[in-house]
């Protein structure tokens, strides 16, 4: 394990979990990668635990994040008046949070995106002044029209644009499916604004489209959830940009770097919450590639890289693949480089070592087919497959029972009847409320982590 310390920098360290030994002809190497990150940025290291008395920053530091918030005004935000008013407490809640100095503003969304505040594709800077402003201008926000959120989107990018700073971040609450805009126009504004900033997507009540707000998070390195009742959204949206506000540095890169010879299967990021990382990768040199992991604040997660290694006699070994934690340079220099961890490939004749699974992989191999299984379930029994969709949700319970993902066995268990959850087998419940199985679909990604 090796680590990477600089003044406003957190400190990272990467821990890497495997079985490196391989038997006679075996190829296939797996790692669990643990980044962690602690200390540094404008907290000292310390997440915020009460952002709504709006904290100072350290004396003689710059806020270094901008974050913009989106809020749909389509006309089904009056169905019921509720929501509206939920949605306008819950943006106010959020001003509240946000850090001194920290540059901001509002974006009204409906078939066109629409700046609330400050206004003239400016940001404003957050202090008493400013929140007042801004929550004043959030009264005037009324419903009406339709619903195209790639151009909330790159509204916000072009305000996020314009500030010289390193955190930068979207909030997008939306009620709707995106039916005011072709499907490609969306992708087409996910892709530009990826890599620009991270966003959580939010959906509130039960008339969006699960796959559109995770698709959205999953682009921008965010969170995706559901709110299903309005009248949670003030504390969500609390816990959202407090989290955003705890953030230090952005657009750290995990780099794989591999010899000659070895093919890289996979790169996913497997907690908190599965996030496929493969064809992300970006060139980053001879056999060295980049995959993104978005902002970082005080946390861990742990990734899971699959290489295939050439073959190698009894006795050989070899450096499978070198894992570097990468922070570039926004002035064009050479990047640092944060931290390192080695995957080794061992050829022995020991069948007890060459056969053993590594608990950190064998765990998070089976909280990704956890994630895969609820969905296709879902997907199953939406089409009526109702036989495919009782074998793949029994799959989920068992697997979920297997590793203690409780709470995952909880949103199971509204979807489907457990006989018994060690063996998978379940009945699907005649009828499930709508909010219970959105709230299955959107946080099937969502893992826990292997008890050490």
């Amino acid at each position: 394990m090796a680590n990477f310390s600089k003044s406003n920098v957190p400190q990272f360290s990467v821990e890497v979990y495997q079985n490196e030994f391989l038997p006679e002809g075996g190829r296939e190497v797996n790692g669990i990668i643990t980044v962690t990150s602690t200390g540094g940025g404008t907290t000292g290291g310390v997440p915020l635990t009460s952002a709504s008395h709006a904290p100072s920053h350290v004396p003689g530091q710059a806020a270094n994040a901008a974050v913009v918030i989106m809020v749909d005004c389509s006309g089904s935000m009056d169905y019921p008046p509720t929501k509206m008013r939920n949605a306008r407490d819950a943006t106010a809640a959020a001003i509240d949070t946000l850090r001194d100095g920290t540059a901001f503003a509002v974006v009204g969304g409906t078939h066109i995106a629409k700046e609330v505040y400050p206004g003239n594709g400016r940001l404003a800077t957050a202090d008493a002044q400013t929140r007042a402003q801004a929550k004043e201008a959030l009264r005037r926000l009324s419903a009406g029209g339709g619903t195209a959120i790639g151009t909330w989107l790159r509204l916000a990018d072009r305000l996020l644009g314009a500030a010289e700073v390193n955190i930068r971040h979207g909030i997008l609450l939306t009620d709707g499916r995106n039916e005011h805009e072709a499907p490609e126009d969306l992708r087409a504004a996910l892709d530009a604004c990826a890599g620009r900033f991270t966003c959580d997507a939010r959906g509130v009540g039960t008339d969006w489209e699960v796959k559109e707000v995770t698709a959205i998070a999953s682009a921008l390195l965010g969170t995706a959830d559901i709110v299903a009742d309005p009248a949670g959204l003030a504390a969500d949206f609390t816990q959202m940009m407090e989290n955003a506000m705890g953030k230090e540095v952005a657009d750290v890169a995990l780099r794989l770097w591999t010899p000659v010879g070895v093919e890289i299967k996979f790169v996913k990021q497997v907690a908190p919450t599965v996030a496929e990382l493969t064809d992300r990768r970006t060139e980053a040199g001879p056999r060295a590639g980049d995959y993104p992991t978005g902002s970082w604040g005080d946390e861990s997660r742990d990734y899971h890289v699959c290489v295939q290694v050439p073959e190698a006699g009894i006795g050989q070994e070899m450096l499978a693949a070198r894992v570097s934690l990468i922070l570039p340079d926004p002035s064009g220099g050479a990047p640092q480089t944060l931290s390192q961890g080695l995957v080794r490939a061992v050829w022995t004749d020991d069948m007890v070592a060459s056969t053993s699974i590594n608990p950190q992989v064998a765990h998070y191999t089976g909280q990704a087919e956890l994630a895969q299984v609820i969905q296709q379930g879902l997907d199953a029994r939406k089409s009526g497959d109702f036989d495919g969709a009782t074998a793949k949700l029994g799959r989920a319970v068992q697997l979920a029972s297997a590793s203690g993902n409780e709470d995952t066995a909880k949103l199971l268990s509204k979807v489907v009847d457990v006989v018994d959850a060690a063996t998978g087998t379940v009945r699907l419940k005649a009828k499930v409320a709508e909010a219970d199985e959105m709230t299955l679909e959107t946080r099937s990604t969502k893992t826990v982590r292997v008890k050490k």
